[in-house]
């Protein structure tokens, strides 16, 4: 079992990575003194393989459990779901002090999240990731948030967690898309920020498909590591550090949104996005063609999808204006000068823009 502290002052919280873990997690909570009462949001697929195991850890702990079922698709994350979800949680706590757990993926921690954040103005938030996506990336940093019909991501607040608990284990259910979103934020981590990572993922990817724990490991817990660095730096990125994290987001949010947040999942939107903010490095002059090829070379090998198809272009670029990244009317893209070496560019002329887009929709 390994642990990573993300240092925060008084935020500060742990990241718990190892395998056949669940045993563990009321220990950690009764070590932060949380309130007893659980109240699970989790989906119908989630709860079909984890619940069991968990509540039974919980209730043998000594906590007592609520389970809150929410459709398992990207539309969970609307205004009127989560006022259902907090209406909900309302009537269950009633006097109780409470303690929300994200049991699900990206899209269960973003909406369990915004829930804690803002049901009494914060209730204490535990994040159990199930996914390769989440482990690596959503449940860590604090963001939250639900969508709008015209982007993603447009409501929310910034919230940490009590303790981010990463059993392994569960990864061993996923389908091959599943783990293919989740090594495309690994590409996005070795990407801006670590060339040895890069080289990692080009040289072990498919240990990671026939499930090594080994390579899952390191993945899990080199990519957490880089993320908690990087969240210490900038928590709540007002000081221009924690948007690197972004690299590949502003194209690939549009492609989600254009797409009604179903034709392409978050990993591949953002391999798409990242494709075109590679495009974008190397027709600025700051990304050698051959590095460009390079990623997309990886992005092909994981089986992420290289073009776009079932969408239309205008649509990508209309959601992509709306994106919450622009700074007045200037435009900010996360670029790349080389592997490892993420830089933050803005007012880049639309044109650049729009033909890496085009890019993507070239058969």
């Amino acid at each position: 079992m390994k642990k990573i502290t993300v240092n925060l002052g008084k935020e500060s919280y742990s990241i718990v990575i190892g395998y056949d873990i669940f045993r563990f997690l009321p220990r950690y909570l009764k070590s932060l003194h949380l309130p007893r009462e659980i109240f699970i949001i989790t989906n119908n697929r989630v709860q079909k393989y984890y619940a069991k195991k968990l509540n039974q850890s919980l209730k043998q702990g000594g906590f007592s459990t609520k389970f809150y079922l929410t459709i398992d698709s990207e539309k969970a994350k609307s205004i009127n779901n989560a006022a259902r979800i907090a209406e909900n949680l309302a009537f269950y706590a009633k006097q109780k002090k409470i303690t929300v757990l994200a049991l699900g993926g990206g899209v269960i921690g973003d909406l369990a999240g915004f829930i804690a954040s803002i049901y009494k103005r914060g209730v204490p938030l535990v994040q159990v990731p199930t996914t390769l996506l989440a482990q690596i990336d959503s449940s860590i940093g604090g963001k939250t948030a639900i969508d709008l019909r015209i982007a993603k991501n447009l409501v929310g607040t910034f919230y940490q967690p009590k303790l981010v608990f990463c059993d392994l284990s569960v990864l061993e259910t996923l389908d091959k898309r599943q783990t293919r979103a989740g090594l495309s934020e690994a590409i996005k981590y070795a990407a801006i920020k670590d060339e040895g990572l890069f080289n990692f993922l080009e040289q072990n990817y498919h240990s990671v498909f026939s499930r090594d724990r080994q390579t899952l490991e390191h993945l899990v817990y080199a990519c957490a590591k880089i993320k908690a660095e990087i969240v210490e730096l900038d928590e709540k990125e007002e000081k221009g550090l924690r948007t690197i994290l972004n690299f590949g987001h502003t194209i690939g949010h549009a492609i989600e949104a254009a797409g009604g947040y179903s034709r392409y999942n978050h990993g591949e939107a953002i391999a798409l996005g990242m494709l075109a903010a590679s495009q974008m490095s190397e027709n600025l002059g700051l990304l050698s063609a051959s590095v460009c090829q390079r990623i997309s070379a990886l992005v092909a090998g994981l089986g992420l999808p290289l073009e776009v198809s079932g969408i239309r272009e205008e649509d990508v670029l209309r959601a992509y204006r709306l994106d919450k990244k622009f700074i007045g009317r200037l435009n900010r893209f996360v670029l790349l000068k080389g592997i490892g070496k993420a830089v933050i560019s803005k007012n880049i002329p639309e044109k650049i823009i729009y033909n890496a887009v085009k890019e993507l929709f070239v058969s």
